[in-house]
């Protein structure tokens, strides 16, 4: 059998003491890839700096009044908020989300606190209604409450508001899913009467908005009075881990049984938690019987802590994980005597190469950046644009002439010389929104596309530049003859510049063809989120299909390409017995040890 496999292989060769791993005469892999990488960052890089250009994000940190004018800047400096004058053309929540809504806007010093109508403003003091018209206003010239109204010099009611995002929105309060407002004062906006109950009925749709702000405040307050305590217990965690990893070098397998029992036990004592809490605590009390459907979401989640449904459901869920564990050890008991001497033989390669445990801070570095770029990329395309006006024309009363220019662009420094002024004495040019009809402006869509694609290619980039100089590092101490005299002195720095200069190819290629299937994930997502509404069960049928079929396709992808990744490495420092020289593997075309 050995003369057999001598004659096939060829003779072996002895073993070489003066072979010191691996050699420095190799060869790049996948190089069209990595050129085509380089090429690609440069672009974003270009698309960065274009944007930059022509971005600015005080669009989003500042509000925009109906002349183009931020609030809380320049002229405006002393109004910060922004006052809408129909706020129930505002209550929409796709509306909410781009914080634009289709009434006139004017910045104001303070939001109105509380509800006062033009007409009762007249009839009293009209000095304090004053400061939420419009700056050509002039109440000693203009007394008339219909011409007032349909020239936008002021709203028709002002409702006791609260700013939210620089933005006066009515004095809302949630409280389990209901809203209320207050007062019921009944106002006139236009030729409708309202009172503070259509209002209330009107503002249900933003709820949800407001609630999921809320969630979102209360993390962020919770995190900045208690930032130190998450540092200590990440201090505290990386000292466990670290005194874990010793004890696994010498005592993995009472170790592993050790947490699996533990793991079991914890599972354990959860479901008599549950169950006490569901049979014992829970019952009889009022209101615990009520099924979480019923009150719906709550920001408090300690909510659902007094329902008996909650505890039921986490007690079966519980039972399942327990009995799926249990089962789990029956039938793989023999792999987990496997894995034991894996994790043996891997904490002593850690113990040899302990630089290995401060690269994932390498990794995180590398991908904040990543996402600090795109976010700032992102940020500047969405705010790239001109100031954009059009003339409004009030519907009361309009001429066919005047009609044939309401939402026509118009220019506001020439706007008083201009055909729509004259033969439209109350036409106005107001501000719109952001944007152009240059070449740049009509493909701001196309570069946002391009701007996500290329964050998903460089974060899994670098999550897959993470593992190759993980594995090629421990792949040096697994093919050192003599441990750890053949080990290189840093074999993570020299692993990592390995993979730099001859492997950037192969780790684009493979990241490339995971950031195309989740952009087509994102892309799915968005077209799901758009068919919610939709009745047709055929197409949630197909789409729910197609997102299942690309989770499970990316899956796949990033567990080929680990391995890959893995082989990239390992191949490439593996030693040829025959001729102490070193193989290369590449993704589009790999070559095996050979004569």
């Amino acid at each position: 059998m050995e003369e057999g496999s001598a004659s096939k292989y060829g003779p072996p060769c002895k073993f070489d003491s003066s072979f010191r791993g691996p050699v420095k005469k190799r060869g790049c892999t996948d190089i069209i890839c990595c050129i085509f990488f380089l090429l690609f960052i440069v672009v974003y890089l270009f698309v960065g700096i274009v944007a930059w250009t022509h971005g600015d994000p005080r669009q989003v940190l500042h509000p925009i009044d109906s002349y183009g004018k931020y609030c809380g800047q320049d002229k405006n400096a002393e109004k910060p908020f922004l006052l809408y004058f129909n706020i129930l053309k505002c209550v929409n929540p796709a509306v909410l989300l781009n914080l634009q809504c289709p009434t006139h806007q004017i910045c104001v010093k303070e939001c109105p606190k509380k509800s006062l109508t033009l007409i009762g403003a007249q009839k009293n003091n009209f000095k304090d209604y004053q400061k939420y018209c419009t700056p050509e206003f002039k109440p000693e010239q203009e007394r008339n409450t219909l011409k007032i109204i349909s020239k936008d010099l002021c709203p028709s009611a002002v409702i006791s508001s609260k700013p939210f995002m620089n933005r006066c929105f009515p004095n809302l309060i949630t409280d389990n899913g209901k809203v209320s407002i207050s007062g019921n004062e009944t106002v006139m906006y236009g030729d409708e009467r309202v009172n503070a109950t259509e209002i209330q009925n009107a503002a249900k749709g933003v709820t949800q908005f407001i609630d999921a702000r809320r969630v979102g405040m209360k993390i962020f307050e919770d995190f900045s009075k208690s930032w130190y305590w998450v540092i200590l217990g990440l201090v505290i965690a990386l000292i466990l881990s670290l005194f874990f990893l010793i004890l696994l070098r010498f005592l993995a397998g009472v170790l592993v049984w050790v947490v699996i029992i533990g793991v079991i036990g914890v599972i354990g004592y959860g479901i008599f938690h549950c169950f006490w809490e569901y049979q014992v605590n829970l019952k009889g009390r009022p209101g615990a019987d009520n099924k979480i459907t019923d009150i719906g979401f709550q920001t408090d989640f300690r909510v659902y802590l007094q329902l008996r449904d909650t505890w039921l459901a986490l007690m079966i869920i519980l039972c399942i994980l327990e009995i799926i564990i249990i089962l789990m050890l029956i039938f793989l008991r023999k792999r987990i005597l496997i894995a034991i001497g894996i994790i043996r033989e891997s904490s002593r390669a850690v113990a040899k190469v302990m630089s290995s445990l401060l690269y994932p801070l390498v990794t995180f570095v590398l991908l904040s950046v990543c996402v600090f770029y795109w976010a700032i990329t992102s940020l500047y395309l969405a705010t790239s644009g001109v100031p954009v006006y059009k003339v409004f024309v009030p519907p009361e009363p309009a001429s066919e002439n005047c009609k044939q220019y309401n939402g026509t662009v118009c220019d506001l420094k020439d706007f008083k010389g201009s055909e729509a002024m004259k033969n439209c004495n109350n036409a106005r040019c107001l501000f719109v929104s952001f944007g152009g009809e240059g070449l740049y402006h009509q493909s701001i869509f196309w570069l946002q596309i391009y701007n996500i694609f290329a964050f998903l290619w460089i974060m899994n980039f670098i999550i897959a530049l993470g593992h190759c100089t993980l594995a090629g590092a421990f792949a040096s101490y697994y093919w050192a003859f003599n441990k750890p005299k053949d080990i290189p002195p840093m074999p993570i720095f020299t692993a990592f510049s390995r993979a730099l200069r001859y492997h950037v190819g192969s780790l684009a290629f493979g990241s490339f063809i995971l950031a195309i299937v989740q952009l087509i994930r994102i892309l799915l997502e968005y077209i799901d989120h758009k068919l919610r509404a939709s009745e047709n069960k055929v197409a949630r049928f197909v789409m729910c299909c197609l997102k299942c079929c690309f989770w499970c396709m990316e899956k796949f992808v990033k567990f080929l390409n680990r391995n890959a990744y893995i082989m990239v490495r390992d191949v490439y420092i593996m030693v040829d017995i025959k001729k102490n020289s070193l193989m290369s593997i590449a993704f589009c075309n790999s070559r095996t040890c050979r004569d």
